[in-house]
């Protein structure tokens, strides 16, 4: 099975708290470790699972290419990804301020047609706005079928998924002939999440996304990272989504302790207009 997935390069994540807005609105991210969406890493780790015996994890038994769109600092993230395991790297040279998910979505369909790969796979969305455009816009471009929300995967033979989508309060098991599309949620890091052909039903992995040993890490450079420019892969750079500007909320007052029940009520109804 070869299986493209698609990573985005974002501010830290654990500590967004730290951004600041600029005087125009613009968000200012200065000082946060870049790093990858951490959707995108589970969809890395769900490739990997699904191309090995997961009693031997160093022997690769399909392909996995990881593409990014972004400045040639995200190469830094694509290397450790190729260390982790992945055995090609993609970076389409582009910037966060000329790229919007339909785009994207575009770039990455001109790269499917290309790779040819029998699944492409993303997290379910990004953290930084929490959109999930991507996937669903590159299945429509694509014709193919496509599942969002995926808890679990079992592959049948490498010719099509079952896949556990995630839905209020169950579980909906759907099955898509290959090739296909796949967004998938934090549980499919879970120990018995991914089931792929070469892997026994009673094998359970450790739990969450495995890291790169130090000679993993060395030999990574080794491995092909190449770079496209956007313009090969979509001529067309039109955006559809223009961001404007951003603003925090505002502060919340402090609260106000109240003696009994009868001056809550009579709160509620005079100032806070509730009742």
């Amino acid at each position: 099975m070869k299986i493209l997935v698609a990573v985005k390069r974002v501010a830290d994540p654990e500590n967004l708290n730290k951004i600041k807005l600029s005087a125009q609105g613009k968000i200012d991210t200065t000082g946060l470790e870049p790093k990858a969406s951490p959707y995108d890493d589970y969809a890395l780790e769900a490739a990997l699972r699904l191309t090995e015996n997961g009693t031997n994890t160093k022997a690769r038994l399909g392909e996995v290419v990881v593409v990014t769109f972004g400045p040639k600092e995200a190469e830094s993230m694509l290397r450790a990804m190729l260390g982790t395991g992945a055995d090609r790297a993609i970076r389409v040279d582009a910037t966060d301020d000329v790229l919007d998910g339909d785009l994207v979505a575009r770039g990455l369909k001109a790269l499917v047609d290309k790779e040819k790969p029998d699944l492409v796979l993303l997290g379910y969305q990004q953290v930084e706005s929490e959109s999930a455009q991507v996937g669903a816009q590159l299945a429509e471009y694509l014709g193919w079928p496509q599942v969002t929300f995926a808890g679990s995967i079992k592959s049948e033979d490498d010719r099509a998924l079952v896949v556990g989508r995630e839905v209020e309060g169950a579980t909906a098991q759907l099955r898509a002939t290959l090739p296909a599309v796949v967004t998938v949620l934090d549980k499919i890091v879970k120990p018995k999440s991914v089931q792929s052909k070469h892997t026994s039903a009673t094998h359970a992995y450790p739990e969450g996304v495995r890291f790169a040993a130090l000679m993993a890490i060395m030999a990574a450079k080794k491995k092909p990272l190449a770079e496209v420019k956007l313009a090969e892969l979509a001529p067309d750079a039109t955006l559809k989504v223009h961001y404007g500007a951003a603003e925090l909320p505002p502060k919340r007052a402090a609260g106000v302790k109240v003696k009994d029940v009868k001056e809550l009520v009579s709160k509620l109804k005079t100032e806070a207009k509730v009742i």
